[in-house]
């Protein structure tokens, strides 16, 4: 197949075209050449920007298209509108943040989605984020009615992933010492591998595949003990774990799911649904999943291959010292 990619030069974008053209798929790719310019040399370059000028897309023609970088519908609609000809399918990257009640358990994809009072707000931050990828899910099925894949990812793991909120842990427990972990070992958590979601998106593209898919680990596969266990099985020097209750943390001003990636209280009434949201649909059409073991170790392997960088999520070693610190205080006066 010939597949146009928009974006795709970090993380899901680079798993997807890593995976096509291992599957012997030709790839052009349209991007701004600011990040990783130089990766796939073997693929078409096409070199724009998607939000001022598509006009290096006129005249050609991809079986598929995957956007893997719409975050706004002004943006999309452009793309959407100007590959309706040009193009036999459009998949769609969403999000899970997508849906308006995350108190509800099992949601599935018919459930309401957020919606935002002001539709023409461009800026994305943790309260219109969602709202506006359900607002580009709707540009891209006006204008690809039926022959359009709108995956919706919970949060997507593994190797290149810049936001940390996976890679913390793996690279945490791989130096050892007193770790402090928030909640219970039983606490439920959802995750995606990158290479499982990938390889996954390209088999319905290449099988014709159509709809809105949930695309998440099932719920209850994975708890935070077993993922302490398998980076414990990496570690370089020995691993104690203090699991620290919830109102402890909360009390200590540390923040739900970037402070202490993947966590969420689980006294908040608001996010029961966090991890729990349905995945059967995306389960029946052949999503499978790799050992956590596999992703933690790929994940820890490239952490540790990547250059000096700055943390975007999780506590710095001397705020986590603080903290335990205060939690053992706290443990011994009872």
């Amino acid at each position: 197949m010939e597949l146009l990619i928009l974006g795709g030069t970090r993380f899901l974008g680079r798993a997807l075209i890593e995976l096509a053209l291992s599957n012997g798929h030709q790839i052009t790719l349209f991007h701004r050449g600011k990040s990783n310019p130089n990766l796939f040399p073997e693929a078409l370059h096409l070199i724009g920007d998607r939000e001022t000028d598509l006009s290096l897309l006129a005249g050609r023609h991809w079986d598929a298209v995957i956007d893997t970088s719409a975050y706004i519908p002004r943006v999309a609609r452009l793309a959407a509108q100007a590959l309706t000809s040009l193009t036999d399918q459009y998949t769609f990257i969403s999000t899970l943040s997508v849906y308006a009640d995350s108190s509800q358990i099992g949601i599935d994809e018919t459930a309401s989605v957020g919606k935002l009072d002001d539709e023409t707000v461009e800026q994305v931050d943790g309260q219109t984020y969602g709202p506006l990828k359900a607002l580009c899910e709707q540009e891209i099925l006006r204008a690809f009615p039926n022959n359009s894949l709108i995956i919706r990812p919970g949060l997507i793991v593994g190797r290149y992933d810049l936001s940390d909120r996976f890679t913390y842990w793996p690279h945490r427990l791989f130096s050892g010492g007193d770790v402090l972990v928030p909640g219970t070992p039983q606490r439920k958590i959802q995750f995606i591998d990158v290479y499982d979601l990938s390889a996954w998106i390209l088999r319905l593209i290449e099988n014709g595949a159509s709809g809105i898919f949930n695309a998440d680990s099932p719920a209850g596969m994975h708890t935070m003990g077993e993922l302490m266990d398998a980076c414990c099985q990496l570690a370089q020097s020995p691993v104690q774990l203090t699991w620290a209750a919830d109102d402890f943390l909360l009390s200590e001003g540390v923040d739900p799911w970037m402070g202490l990636p993947l966590w969420m209280p689980e006294n908040d009434p608001t996010q029961a649904g966090f991890y729990a949201f349905d995945v059967s649909k995306a389960r029946q059409s052949g999503l499978t999943y790799r050992p956590l073991s596999e992703t933690v170790r790929e994940t820890l392997d490239w952490e540790l291959s990547r250059p000096p960088h700055t943390w975007r999520a999780g506590i710095s070693s001397q705020r986590e010292t603080e903290l335990l610190e205060k939690w053992h205080r706290n443990q011994d006066r009872k």
